[in-house]
């Protein structure tokens, strides 16, 4: 069997079980495991930087820096939900009572 198949087999299987995890969580966990997929995309991107700066390639360096983009926009975006979340949760400060009319 040719190793390019096995692979996307591995791909696409991971995709379906990825699928069927994050379908089953509720909603009060996704704030946490938003943060864990953060952290995760922070060392993918970490690595992404390091195999692309080892690369003699030019067809790796491509494929390199279209993983960094990807990493740091999926990143990015990772934190810009987990705060928007964390926002909902946080409880409004009290409008300041009027001390007396002058």
């Amino acid at each position: 069997m040719n190793e390019g198949v096995v692979w996307l087999t591995i791909f696409i299987l991971s995709v379906f079980v990825g699928i069927e995890v994050i379908s089953k969580v509720s909603s009060t966990l996704h704030t946490p495991l938003m943060s864990g997929a953060n952290a995760i995309h922070g060392i993918i991107l970490l690595g992404a930087i390091l195999v692309t700066g080892a690369t003699d390639s030019t067809l790796a360096l491509v494929v390199g820096l279209v993983a960094i983009v990807l990493a740091t926009v999926n990143m990015v975006g990772g934190f810009v939900v987990t705060d928007r979340m964390l926002q909902m949760f946080t409880r409004k400060k009290p409008a300041p009572k009027n001390e007396g009319a002058r």
